[in-house]
């Protein structure tokens, strides 16, 4: 029947919007895809504003070929709870265009997204460049993306998304993320991300508790941002406005 991917917001039960909970009540099924995000609330305040059982998702439910939402969805109104929006720093549009193959009506709701809540850190949103991912480096697999990203932005400002392991409870910070940057610049060289390089450390953004902190780089390794989620920006060329607000955050 029908199929809703709905962007819950960033920080708790209160971000979804009106349209979103209106399709929520009334679905037979509601997912929440529980891997590629972080809410500052426990899935039970979802349940008990939206008076439903919820459903976590992991990947395999989401991503799989033998997928169970899609199932439902053939014969009942099912709702997918995407933190963030559906499609932006996290994009479902692979299931949204099995549904439509299998006949399925989609209903899509938009909200905030980390792409947008940068905003408050004061940089100009259209002047940032290509949008970036921190993994944990490993023994056997550790990307260097991340700089050449920052190095291809130049003077446009580098949004940092940084990793997630929702099935270990691990979320990476800052703090973490500055290390692997100035790793890579140990090895590489190339004057890309140094102690010295300008960043923006953000923690819970759209939160009550947020956290934005900018500085160099050796000065906030230390600085603790408290719980998740995180994410980093290096910010590019400034114009004198953008640099009269960062240095509201220092």
């Amino acid at each position: 029947m029908t199929l809703n991917i709905i962007g819950i917001g960033l920080d708790n039960e209160k971000d979804i919007t009106l349209k979103g909970l209106e399709l929520v009540k009334a679905s037979d099924y509601i997912y929440l895809e529980s891997y590629t995000s972080l809410l500052n609330c426990k899935i039970e305040k979802l349940e008990e504003l939206y008076n439903k059982k919820i459903i976590l998702a992991d990947r395999k439910c989401v991503e799989g070929d033998d997928n169970e939402i899609i199932k439902n969805a053939k014969d009942n109104n099912v709702s997918l709870l995407i933190i963030g929006d559906p499609f932006s720093a996290t994009t479902h549009l692979d299931l949204m265009q099995r549904a439509k193959k299998n006949n399925i009506k989609v209903n899509i709701v938009n909200n905030a997204s980390v792409l947008t809540a940068v905003g408050i850190v004061g940089l100009q949103l259209y002047k940032y460049g290509k949008t970036t991912s921190i993994p944990y480096p490993q023994d056997n697999f550790k990307p260097e993306t991340a700089y050449n990203v920052i190095k291809e932005n130049k003077d446009l400002h580098t949004l940092c998304l940084l990793d997630i392991k929702a099935d270990l409870d691990k979320y990476m910070t800052v703090n973490e993320a500055i290390q692997v940057l100035l790793d890579i610049e140990e090895n590489r060289k190339e004057n890309v991300f140094t102690k010295d390089t300008l960043c923006v450390g953000c923690a819970r953004l759209s939160a009550d508790d947020y956290i934005v902190k900018t500085s160099k780089a050796k000065d906030l390794l230390n600085f603790d941002f408290g719980k998740p989620l995180h994410c980093l920006i290096i910010p590019g060329k400034l114009h004198f406005m953008e640099e009269e607000v960062l240095k509201e955050w220092k």
